[in-house]
């Protein structure tokens, strides 16, 4: 079964920047190595990366999921195969993070929130460096001190499609942790 490595940052990206140049390139490496994509669906980055990932040769149908914040499937980017509509708005953060790889590109506060989420969710995150946004505050970093893994975990920092392949694949059977539920401890 193909791995689903979720792809989130900026809503709103300019025509010919750097983010979209990456995003691009993000998706057409991703999907020549087999793997599926994820995003919420919508403009900016997650626009980009679907070009990408359409432009591969390797491309099937399928490959390109899209959980968009709306109930109305019409709201999506036109570019996902499958198109889940979760009527959740900005609270499916931690539903677009769950995946088997994370990977932020710029991003505002939306992205950080998944970025959160796909840390308490045991998710392995790479962040690209040379972007401004949340991507290039947490690259390399932990996001607080929590030990999710008993090896060097931490948000991997990327600065080309060629380095997010590499550490994926280097990483991303290390990942096997899920979380389950909250677990409250009782009263004693």
């Amino acid at each position: 079964m193909k791995k689903i490595i979720a792809i989130i940052g900026d809503n709103s990206i300019e025509t010919g920047s750097l983010k979209e140049k990456i995003a691009f390139s993000v998706g057409k490496a991703l999907i020549d190595s087999g793997y599926r994509i994820q995003s919420g669906g919508m403009g900016g980055i997650m626009k980009a990366t679907s070009l990408g990932a359409r432009s591969s040769s390797n491309y099937q149908e399928g490959d390109i999921i899209a959980l968009i914040p709306s109930f109305d499937k019409n709201e999506s980017n036109g570019l996902a195969d499958i198109i889940i509509s979760t009527g959740l708005d900005i609270n499916r953060a931690s539903i677009v993070a769950n995946a088997d790889f994370v990977v932020a590109i710029g991003g505002g506060a939306g992205t950080l929130a998944e970025i959160a989420s796909a840390w308490m969710l045991m998710r392995p995150i790479a962040a690209f460096n040379n972007v401004e946004g949340w991507s290039k505050k947490v690259a390399g970093t932990k996001i607080d001190t929590r030990i999710r893994y008993k090896f060097d975990d931490h948000i991997y920092s990327v600065a080309t499609a060629a380095d997010l392949i590499k550490v994926i694949s280097e990483k991303i059977e290390l990942y096997d942790k899920y979380h389950h539920y909250i677990i409250m401890k009782k009263d004693k």
